[in-house]
């Protein structure tokens, strides 16, 4: 079992798999249940799509793999002598249905032939594993499912379960556009060729947003966020919570284009977002407010994660 998975909530160790799923004769296998249901093809098809930059992908049946490579060398320098590289690698297998099995399994470093030479190899082999783990939780359709299950088994807010799902995903790597499911796609046509497509919510205003806002727009207000004391600087004319304007001068929301899908908070690794309540705005209730703007690191990661486009960055200066 991983040590690195004991901190999981639904981590469990067993000799076979569901179904006939039966582990290899390897190292160490780790086997992590999730409560959730993953049946729909193109749900997975989004999740072997959204991470091919990634990770190396494929889909057999009804399991998902997801593999990951990394070079280990015995000294700095390629040109001294007695230097050696080679190329490691881990899988996770998601295995699909009522309920969701991700697998790993630890080969010993002797498979990849005369590399006894390689440090820490299990402990790396471990970590890249729980990584993948991680990562697939944190981008994907199952991030949002494992969120429901937390409000619903646990009877927790939306952004306790967000915050908790953060906290048994400390490896994750962001991926922007991971998450989006794809429509179903009319009868007859297949889901390749559908592209992604974002419901917007009644009321909600078409994006994206209008990146020349600051030239069209004037400050109307400020707005000092309770967190963090932040002075955040409203464009355009507000009307209550029915019509709000863009926020933010370098983290750029607008909130009425905004669905409060939550994409952007789950994305931003300096967690410049929180949720911020707007009851009776017509495309969303609650809104990502860039409560510490000032911390951005200009990564991009959030504007390109919104279904809708309604962020856009702006770098100072």
């Amino acid at each position: 079992m991983s040590l690195l998975l004991q901190d999981k909530v639904y981590t469990i160790q067993s000799t076979t798999a569901k179904r006939g799923i039966y582990p290899l004769h390897s190292y160490k296998l780790g086997l992590y249940r999730l409560p959730i249901k993953l049946e729909d093809q193109y749900e997975i098809d989004s999740i072997v799509n959204g991470l091919k930059k990634t990770f190396v992908m494929d889909a057999f049946a009804d399991r998902i793999y997801a593999t990951y490579y990394w070079k280990e060398e015995n000294m700095p320098d390629p040109d001294a002598s007695g230097y050696k590289q080679t190329e490691l690698q881990v899988q996770v297998e998601v295995v699909t249905g009522e309920v969701v099995d991700m697998i790993y399994q630890i080969y010993p470093v002797e498979k990849y032939g005369d590399t006894l030479w390689v440090k820490d190899y299990r402990k790396k082999a471990d970590a890249n594993a729980k990584m993948i783990i991680d990562t697939i939780l944190r981008n994907t359709v199952l991030a949002d499912k494992m969120v429901e299950h937390l409000v619903k088994t646990k009877k927790v807010s939306q952004e306790e379960a967000l915050k908790e799902l953060e906290e048994m995903t400390p490896l994750a790597q962001i991926v922007p556009n991971a998450k989006p499911k794809p429509a179903s796609p009319p009868p007859g046509q297949q889901a390749a060729q559908v592209e992604a497509e974002v419901e917007t919510r009644s009321g909600a205003k078409p994006g994206p947003i209008d990146v020349d806002f600051k030239t069209k727009l004037k400050v109307s207000e400020t707005f000092t966020a309770t967190s963090s004391g932040n002075k955040i600087k409203i464009f355009g004319p507000r009307k209550g919570n029915e019509v709000l304007g863009i926020w933010g001068e370098v983290v750029s929301v607008d909130f009425d284009i905004c669905i409060g899908d939550g994409a952007c908070i789950d994305a931003c690794p300096v967690k410049v977002y929180e949720w911020a309540e707007f009851p009776g705005n017509p495309s969303s209730e609650k809104k990502p407010l860039m409560a510490r703007e000032p911390d951005c690191i200009f990564c991009l990661a959030c504007e390109n994660v919104c279904p809708v486009q309604a962020i856009k960055i702006f770098k100072k200066g």
